[in-house]
C-alpha cells in the first residue's frame, strides 16, 4: 500500500509539470503570435526606423513635416535610400537641407521617392516610368538584372509595410528642375525583363 500510495504521487507530481509545461509553451506561443501580428501592423516609418539604416531619411522625413503622411493609410510605394546614399551626397547638402528655410525643397526631394499605391517589384520590373507625389516622373529600367530607379539600385525590393512597401535604393534621387510636372496617377510601362532584385 505504501508504495503504491508513493507511485501515485509520483504520477501526481509528473502530471502537474506536464500540464505547467503545456501552459507555459502556450503563453510563449501567444507572445509569438502577437509579436508577429505587431510586426505585420509596423507602417512604413516604424519599419525604416526598425532597421536601423534609414536614419537620415527618417530625420529628413521629420524636417519636411511628412512623418504623418508616411504613417497614414497608403498604400504608398518609397525607394528608400540608405544612411550611405545619403552621406555620398556632395558634403554639407543634407545639412542645408535640414534647415528650416529649405524645408519645401526638401519635402520635393523626399516626394520624388514616394509613388502612390503599392508597387512590388514584380510589377515594377514590367515598368517605364512611374509618377511621383513630387509631380514628376521617375525612370524605371532593369539593367543587368538590377532594378534601377533613375540612376539608384534597388539593393533589397519588397520591404512590406501595414501601409505600403520599401524598397531600398543606393542613392538619392533628385528631381530635374526643368522636368514638367504631372498630376497622372497612373505608372507608364511594358517591359517584362526579370529583376534579381535583393530581397529583405
Amino acid at each position: 500500500m505504501k508504495i503504491k500510495a508513493v507511485s501515485m504521487t509520483i504520477w501526481a507530481l509528473v502530471l502537474s509539470i506536464l500540464v505547467a509545461a503545456s501552459a507555459s509553451a502556450g503563453h510563449h506561443e501567444g507572445d509569438k503570435g502577437k509579436d508577429s501580428k505587431e510586426a505585420k501592423a509596423m507602417d512604413i516609418v516604424d519599419t525604416a526606423a526598425s532597421a536601423g539604416t534609414f536614419n537620415t531619411l527618417l530625420a529628413a522625413a521629420k524636417a519636411a513635416g511628412l512623418v504623418d503622411a508616411l504613417k497614414g493609410d497608403g498604400p504608398l510605394t518609397v525607394f528608400a535610400p540608405t544612411d550611405e546614399a545619403f552621406a555620398a551626397l556632395p558634403e554639407g547638402t543634407v545639412e542645408r537641407l535640414l534647415l528650416p528655410e529649405n524645408k519645401d525643397k526638401l519635402a520635393e526631394i523626399l516626394l520624388y521617392h514616394v509613388v502612390s499605391g503599392k508597387v512590388v517589384a514584380e510589377q515594377a520590373v514590367k515598368l517605364e516610368s512611374a509618377p511621383t507625389l513630387a509631380g514628376q516622373e521617375l525612370s524605371l529600367m532593369v539593367k543587368d538584372g538590377t532594378l534601377m530607379i533613375d540612376n539608384a539600385s534597388v539593393v533589397a525590393a519588397d520591404v512590406m509595410a501595414s501601409n505600403g512597401v520599401i524598397h531600398v535604393i543606393n542613392a538619392v534621387l533628385i528631381p530635374s528642375a526643368d522636368a514638367p510636372k504631372t498630376a497622372t496617377k497612373a505608372a507608364h510601362g511594358s517591359s517584362d525583363a526579370g529583376c534579381h532584385c535583393g530581397s529583405h
